[in-house]
């Protein structure tokens, strides 16, 4: 004989939602039908994401969950409780710009802006997913992602750019992790 399972039903009407945003948990009563697009722009004030297809082809709302490019638009808040969320407002500090957005100002990446924060975070999915891409994989890598005033050729120098820099420093990394592995190694 099957034993039932219980099933949380949360909803109709609003229920309370809790996410880790760039660090932060932030919280809302929203109703469960909420993108994480919405929930981010209308309860907690961060709007780099951008609403431009509301059907996830165009990668202006990419954002980082749990490490992973996402279309924002397409998640639902609710079902992200105990994830990371990553956005652009999370970049740079200090006056300071992540790499990745020094790269695309160096590269003039960048024009009307309504694309630029998508991009950005979709490179830097990218670039946690292929270290030193070639000129083929930068363009599989961020075709997820519509630039409306056609600055492709920008936004591939500016990738490159941004993956010789973000990669030379985790390859740094790297090396140092190695190197102290075998100096533990001797030492046991």
């Amino acid at each position: 004989m099957k034993q039932k399972r219980s099933i949380s039903i949360l909803g109709p009407g609003k229920v309370s939602v809790a996410i880790n945003i760039n660090g932060k948990s932030c919280r809302a009563l929203i109703e469960p039908c909420v993108t994480l697009l919405d929930a981010m722009r209308e309860f907690w004030g961060l709007t780099g994401a951008k609403r431009v297809c509301d059907r996830a082809t165009c990668g202006a709302c990419t954002v980082l969950v749990n490490g992973k490019r996402e279309y924002s638009c397409s998640l639902l808040a609710i079902d992200l409780q105990d994830g990371e969320v990553t956005t652009i407002e999370s970049l740079g500090g200090n006056g300071q710009l992540d790499p990745v957005q020094q790269a695309f100002v160096d590269n003039d990446a960048l024009q009307c802006g309504f694309c630029t924060a998508g991009f950005v975070m979709s490179c830097k999915g990218f670039l946690t997913e292929v270290a030193n891409p070639t000129h083929e994989d930068i363009l599989k890598g961020m075709s997820g992602n519509l630039c409306r005033c056609g600055t492709y050729a920008g936004i591939q120098k500016a990738v490159a750019q941004a993956a010789s820099t973000t990669g030379s420093k985790a390859q740094r990394e790297r090396g140092k992790a190695r190197v102290s592995a075998r100096a533990k190694a001797r030492l046991t």
